[in-house]
């Protein structure tokens, strides 16, 4: 129980963050900001954010049954972190300098790998046991003396 517990406060405080990107989103599209900046793709991210942030606050009712949605929550998140690596490698290696630090790549990386450590156990299949169910109510469906 105490796992559990864990794996809903993690989602609880990733949702909470995540869903603070959608006032990113809202402020960038109310002031123009991404035109301005010429940003086309910075309110389509941070919107992408919030909605992950929205589906995992809830998914902490059941954490087990949104694994694939923790899941991608992590590797979206890591493949996030990877990216904004390697564009300040580019940008630096042609002397020009990021608006992300270090600091945010690290944090949004830590995201993801805490988001799979957490990750829930797969739940056991039931589908060999709903056939097995089926095959016995197939069985007893015979009529008698036949």
């Amino acid at each position: 129980m105490k796992r559990e517990r864990t794996v809903q406060v993690v989602l609880v405080l990733v949702g909470l963050l995540y869903l603070t990107w959608a006032y990113i989103t809202f402020d960038n599209l109310w002031h123009l900001t991404w035109l301005q900046k010429h940003q086309d793709s910075m309110p389509m991210f941070t919107s992408l954010n919030a909605v992950l942030g929205v589906f995992l606050l809830l998914a902490v009712k059941e954490p087990a049954k949104h694994r694939s949605l923790i899941a991608y929550g992590a590797w979206s998140s890591l493949a996030h972190a990877f990216t904004m690596a390697i564009m300040s490698v580019e940008a630096w290696s042609h002397g020009m300098h990021r608006q992300d630090g270090p600091f945010d790549i690290v944090f949004i990386g830590a995201i993801g790998v805490l988001l799979l450590v957490v990750l829930p156990a797969k739940e056991p299949s039931t589908a060999g046991t709903e056939k097995l169910q089926y095959a016995r109510t197939a069985v007893q469906l015979d009529p008698p003396g036949a």
